[in-house]
């Protein structure tokens, strides 16, 4: 296959993961602290030449973020993004200063639309502010990328000078992004193309892609972009992004070590830490995993066609142009059960991709035994989506103690709640439309808020009438939004503890107390 033909391509396509910045300003995806240096540890392990750790100025708590994750980075070169403002630029150089290999990436719109609406600046001043910042940046790192915003809409001799200007500054990497992701693949390849021929100091930068998914064309653009002779590509796990999203890491990744025939480059990503990449960002951002997402979706390497089935029994490669092993799927086994221990439940993790520590496998084992008690077969889905769980909890302000749910057809439908918020314990009874509208107005009446539902799902984990149900809420209050999941056996309860996870991290991005919440 041609999977086998990797390691015989010479041409490395360097992968800038973006997740902790692009990704994270997804509205809901904002993740928490530890979860940003697991989500990190996990590019670092799995080969990512640059990780975009965050935006130092936006908040001290970004800047903390990227701080730590440059001082903890093994492999990867980390990168902290910067406007073309002079104290942006400081406070990136100052979060990534302990990287083993840091880097500055700063930007500055290009576009006519840009120029006119946004930055009111003519092209003459913006040509003076890329070479005053790019030199600044230079000036404090020597490894600095240049961003041009909504490039694929900017003028192709303003475009060059703006490069031109950039690497003479200093620029090592050059980044064109399709930043409303507007363009289709043979304008991007003709872009990047005519720029790398035409522009007289480009031979000094690497070229680099960043596709915007609006129309559906991120992936196909940013290989357009390496045939045209790029060689750094910025992408995300699971494509996570902004509007759209992104160009997706799994399959740029797999896309390029599938096809060496038509595109002879490689990467030194560890393609079978894709699976666990994405269900890691898919916890720690609270965005599912569409079923039929290419490389990492639940039915990615599902077949219940009688005739791909009957194709698959004969031989694999009929209806399957990679391996799950390649991407880090394996098989489901039923090996877990009430009668388990411990010694066998750390194994499994460890076979699953888990290292926990003392406490946090502790609490782990024992809500493993109590769905041990519920459910006759724990699967591995199940195992991952419990400790994805408990990895991606936040300290929680406010608690579930109990509840009771009483409905029926056509009649009322109660909820009688118990919650500890602060330690303090508050009971409450109330009606809905259903029994979820009965649960959600309970709990809003009990806290004393009334954040806005922005979505609500429930999915399951496994098959069966006792699979674990994985509910997923997303809340706004006050211009913030913030996401929970909790998987439980219970569809519910699981509901409950998703809308309070939700509203235990809505508590942490406003700075708020609980008590303070209700009073306000």
């Amino acid at each position: 296959m041609s999977e086998q033909t990797q390691n015989t391509n010479t041409d490395q396509v360097f992968i800038f993961d973006t997740t902790l910045r692009d990704g994270e300003q997804s509205p809901g995806a904002t993740m928490t602290f530890e979860e940003k240096l697991q989500v990190a540890e996990l590019l670092d392990d799995m080969g990512v030449d640059i990780i975009e750790a965050g935006f130092p100025i936006a908040s001290n708590g970004d800047f903390e973020a990227v701080a730590e994750i440059a001082r903890r980075s093994k492999n990867s070169v980390i990168a902290g993004l910067a406007r073309a403002i002079p104290a942006d630029i400081d406070r990136a150089a100052e979060a990534v200063r302990n990287a083993n290999r840091g880097r500055i990436h700063t930007f500055v719109s290009t576009s006519p639309i840009h120029l006119a609406h946004q930055m009111r600046k003519t092209q003459d001043e913006v040509l003076e502010i890329v070479t005053k910042t790019v030199t600044q940046a230079r000036n404090l790192i020597d490894d600095v990328e240049w961003s041009g915003m909504d490039a694929t809409r900017t003028p192709m001799d303003f475009l060059a000078k703006c490069v031109e200007a950039a690497i003479n500054a200093g620029a090592t990497t050059i980044n064109i992004p399709d930043t409303v992701g507007y363009a289709v693949p043979e304008e991007y390849y003709n872009m990047i193309k005519t720029l790398i021929e035409t522009v007289p100091n480009a031979d000094k930068a690497i070229f680099s892609t960043h596709c915007h998914n609006d129309l559906g064309l991120a992936v196909a653009n940013s290989l357009a972009g390496v045939r045209a002779g790029a060689r750094q590509v910025e992408c995300t796990i699971n494509g996570l992004g902004e509007r759209a999203g992104n160009a997706a890491l799994e399959e740029i990744v797999m896309a390029i070590k599938t096809r060496g025939d038509t595109m002879p480059y490689h990467t030194e990503i560890d393609s079978t830490h894709l699976a666990r990449a994405s269900k890691i960002v898919a916890a720690a951002s609270n965005f599912n995993v569409q079923f039929n997402k290419a490389i990492v979706g639940k039915n990615a390497f599902a077949h219940e066609s009688g005739i791909h089935q009957d194709g698959m029994l004969k031989n694999a490669e009929t209806y399957e142009i990679m391996t799950p092993e390649s991407v880090g799927i394996k098989a489901t086994s039923l090996v877990m059960g009430k009668h388990s221990g411990r010694h066998a439940f750390k194994e499994k993790l460890k076979e699953l991709g888990y290292e926990l520590g003392d406490n946090a496998f502790q609490e782990a084992f024992q809500r493993f035994k109590e769905l041990a008690d519920r459910k006759k077969h724990v699967y591995d889905e199940d195992l991952v989506a419990l400790v994805d769980d408990e990895m991606g909890s936040v300290e929680d302000k406010i608690k579930l103690v109990s509840m009771s749910v009483s409905t029926s057809t056509g009649g009322e439908h109660r909820c009688d709640l118990v919650l500890s918020i602060e330690g303090e314990q508050k009971s409450v009874s109330v009606t809905g439309t259903g029994s979820v509208d009965a649960i959600f107005n309970a709990i809003k009446a009990a806290v004393g808020a009334d954040p806005h539902l922005v979505l609500y799902g429930v999915d399951a984990v496994t098959g069966g009438t006792d699979a674990q149900a994985n509910a997923h809420v997303r809340l706004e209050m006050d211009g913030k939004i913030a996401s929970g999941r909790t998987a439980e056996p219970d569809t519910l309860v699981a509901s409950a503890r998703a809308y309070l996870n939700a509203y235990n991290r809505l508590l942490v991005e406003r700075g708020a107390s609980a008590q303070g919440a209700m009073a306000g």
